[in-house]
């Protein structure tokens, strides 16, 4: 992983997407990288940017229109080679299965709740950097 970690987030709603970057700061933890936004607001940007690689975490909404994160998470981790760790933001916690069923790496509440997503995205870019070191 570089200097600095690459978080994709994917949401149709900007006020989702930029709850995401206010919950993680410039690090989510003082032990992982300053973090780099990728912002999508459609499922194709989001294959697009991964295609093109340096992506560290996905941050997907699960109540994304017209493709909710959970769909667009399992078709990334049937298609994406190497397919980084996908964050799933949820609406209720009875959804908790279904990002199971999707294949995501964590689920966290959504509205995003500024604690428990940093401290989620956080153990997964120190997945991550276990991985790829």
């Amino acid at each position: 992983m570089q200097p600095t970690a690459t978080v994709l987030v994917y949401s149709d709603d900007s006020h989702t997407r930029e709850q995401v970057r206010l919950a993680t700061g410039r690090r989510p933890a003082p032990d992982v990288p300053v973090v780099e936004f990728v912002e999508c607001a459609t499922p194709a940007a989001v294959v697009k940017e991964l295609d093109k690689g340096g992506i560290d975490v996905c941050v997907l909404d699960g109540e994304a229109v017209p493709m909710g994160g959970m769909g667009l998470c399992r078709q990334i981790k049937d298609e994406v080679f190497q397919c980084p760790p996908v964050l799933l933001l949820i609406a209720r916690p009875q959804d908790a299965w279904l990002a199971t069923w999707s294949r995501a790496d964590a689920a966290v509440a959504s509205p995003v709740e500024p604690v428990e997503f940093a401290s989620a995205l956080a153990s997964l870019l120190r997945e991550r950097k276990a991985v790829t070191a």
